[in-house]
């Protein structure tokens, strides 16, 4: 997969700062989010966020498994990697907790679209594979976890206020006509599954 259209989408994958992050998101909904950021939507991503990275480096800190980089020092990763990264644990993965939350969060602020948007919060989990940052059961245990922290999170206050003005402002948002110009390659490469 290495210098593939998924390769690529892999790298962009890789950014979860909430107000960047949005971005994964445009394809589905028809619009460009990053261009104006949401404050509500950037809001409850990111305290989402922190939730994912709590729960994820909890569960790592149970037991050590290395990345594929570190098992295969020769393996290319699609991202600059320090060694602090090489080294830290896999298991689970962070980035598929935190993708898998967002993308059922997603699918509550726009419903019309919700499946697809829990396929591109899943994606960003699988593009941790196609990056060789995790194997595929640190995925899917990252996936697990982000399902049972949306299940816990969607109840409190602070999420149903967010929630409530996320939807408005992504409905505006998806009024004004602005289009991600990277979603017909998005498409080609969410046709191609790493191997």
């Amino acid at each position: 997969m290495e210098d593939s259209d998924r390769w690529r989408l892999a790298q962009t994958h890789a950014e979860v700062r909430p107000a960047l992050a949005v971005q994964h998101f445009d394809c589905p909904l028809n619009t460009r989010l990053a261009d104006d950021p949401p404050p509500a939507l950037v809001r409850l991503l990111g305290r989402s966020l922190r939730d994912a990275s709590v729960a994820s480096n909890a569960a790592k800190a149970v037991g050590f498994r290395a990345r594929p980089i570190a098992d295969d020092p020769a393996r290319r990763a699609c991202i600059r990697v320090d060694g602090d990264l090489r080294t830290s644990a896999s298991h689970p993965s962070g980035h598929a907790t935190v993708g898998a939350l967002w993308g059922r969060i997603m699918a509550e602020v726009a419903p019309d679209q919700a499946e697809a948007l829990i396929r591109i919060g899943d994606e960003i989990g699988v593009s941790r594979v196609v990056c060789a940052l995790h194997y595929p059961s640190d995925v899917a245990a990252g996936q697990a976890l982000g399902e049972a922290l949306f299940a816990a999170v969607r109840a409190t206050p602070d999420y149903q206020a967010d929630l409530a003005a996320a939807r408005v402002e992504v409905a505006q948002a998806r009024t004004f006509g602005r289009l991600n110009p990277g979603c017909a390659a998005e498409r080609i490469a969410l046709g191609q599954t790493p191997s």
